[in-house]
């Protein structure tokens, strides 16, 4: 149903077996590292809220944003080792997928963190860059201030980084616990960061963000968001990428503000526009070069957090929503 928290016991490990022998245009694969993301709460409910995702079907095999290495190719561009990844990857270990359907990678962009194609240098770093590039309305020199919600997470942790890299003179976080704050400000390069389970969020934010908030990353929506808008400035940009806190309930995406944010909102001319980055797959390659250039060059931090097991593929997904995690929530599936 549309409200509820997932758990683990959700999910069921079955074993199966697949063909021997594979088709034209086929590739067997073992899988090596899958991704555990928010959006897929959404893949729990028949109706998904978007037209770019369909849901999970109750006894299929789940899938979503996975790396292989191929085992066998009877698929003209891949080759037996070959590493490959796909955002409709199914949840197994081994796999017979079409080869045509898979794009090839190269370990070197990411000084041979294969995972990272996953978050830092996949979707989930597109998400970030293309954000605050096409939402946030960045200028280097314009003295902005960005304030980060779910900081901590994958594309949070990398949204602000990549905040400062485009210009941004003050950037912002706040998360759930005082080490995932210590980590944006001691690793990534955050000015302050704000622990919301801690005093009063809205003293806090006055305190850091003298100045006001003209850009938000909003990655929680809720009170936080609410909080966070009444400090925006006038012709400031919410770049909308997720609402986890409402994930759990039925409300639409995006969820509407209450009313009194609202007002707030088309007073100072505050933009908050639905951002999806499958609109902005023009821009992909060339972001692509861009993330990974800022990894090996040390200017884009990543943290991720491995879970071994295919077995434990469903507690990863809990510890996820409750926000358990730091950085990417990665499963580790076979070496």
């Amino acid at each position: 149903g549309k409200n509820g928290v997932p758990v683990a016991e959700n999910f069921r490990l079955e074993q199966s077996t697949i063909a021997d022998t594979i088709q034209a245009g086929q590739v067997r694969v073992r899988t090596l590292y899958l991704s555990v993301d928010p959006y897929m709460r959404c893949r729990m409910n028949e109706d998904t809220g978007s037209d770019y995702f369909l849901p999970w079907q109750l006894s299929e095999v789940a899938d979503g944003g996975g790396i292989g290495i191929v085992e066998e190719s009877k698929h003209d561009n891949l080759a037996k080792g070959d590493f490959v990844t796909s955002f409709n990857w199914p949840w197994q270990t081994v796999a017979i997928l079409d080869g045509s359907l898979l794009q090839k990678l190269i370990p070197q962009l990411v000084n041979g963190h294969l995972s990272y194609f996953l978050g830092a240098a996949g979707i989930t770093g597109l998400t970030a860059l293309l954000g605050v590039r096409e939402k946030g309305h960045v200028a280097a020199g314009a003295n902005q201030t960005m304030v980060v919600s779910g900081a901590a997470g994958a594309c949070g942790s990398l949204a602000g980084q990549i905040g400062r890299l485009e210009g941004c003179s003050r950037v912002v976080g706040i998360a759930g616990t005082d080490e995932k704050c210590s980590i944006l400000v001691q690793e990534m390069g955050f000015d302050a960061a704000i622990n919301y389970k801690k005093g009063k969020v809205a003293e806090q934010l006055r305190e850091l963000c003298p100045n006001g908030v003209d850009v938000y990353f909003d990655n929680v929506g809720g009170d936080i968001s609410d909080t966070v808008i009444s400090q925006m400035n006038q012709n400031s940009h919410i770049i909308l990428c997720g609402q986890i806190s409402q994930y759990n309930k039925d409300v639409p995406y995006p969820p509407p503000l209450p009313p009194d944010t609202e007002k707030i909102q088309k007073e100072r001319n505050i933009t908050r526009e639905r951002f999806l980055v499958l609109n902005y797959m023009d821009k992909q390659e060339a972001s692509i070069v861009q993330l990974c250039q800022w990894i090996q060059e040390g200017k884009l931090k990543v943290r991720e957090t491995v879970v071994e097991g295919l077995a434990n593929i469903g507690a990863a997904f809990q510890s996820m929503m409750n926000g358990g995690n730091i950085g990417k929530q990665i499963v580790s599936v076979s070496k």
